[in-house]
């Protein structure tokens, strides 16, 4: 396999799109409410959290993950806004779905939070993949 070629700025875009999904994903506007309770904390609990530091290392998270996906669209050839998404849902089913799915069980967490969770990485990377085939 040669040498990928990576378009940073599409995987800047992809990144951003996705920090920004997260945004509007957990909000009270979709599923914050029900994440803060199937998390078993309160909102007062959520206040404590470090957020530039939560912030910080989700955007680096999502920048890893962005630049991680641009590969992945590289190796499968993805070329078009569907063959993308189907790489970043095939990377979330492996990846994220899976190492969430265990967690969950092991920490005892809810399915609800779970779902809500895995809801958001699978969107993300959805989009991710979609971006970054489309942006080749």
């Amino acid at each position: 396999m040669g040498e990928v070629q990576i378009n940073l700025v599409a995987v800047l875009v992809a990144a951003a799109v996705t920090y920004i999904l997260g945004g509007f994903w957990y909000s009270p506007l979709l599923f914050g409410k029900n994440w803060t309770a199937a998390l078993g904390k309160s909102e007062e609990e959520l206040k404590q959290v470090n957020k530039i530091k939560a912030y910080l290392g989700t955007l680096v998270a999502t920048l890893i993950m962005a630049y991680v996906m641009a590969h992945f669209v590289a190796y499968a050839n993805a070329t078009t806004i569907l063959l993308g998404a189907t790489t970043g849902f095939w990377a979330w089913l492996g990846f994220a779905a899976t190492t969430g799915f265990i967690n969950s069980l092991f920490q005892g967490k809810s399915m609800k939070l779970f779902v809500i969770d895995a809801g958001y990485f699978l969107v993300g990377m959805i989009l991710m993949g979609a971006i970054l085939a489309a942006w080749r």
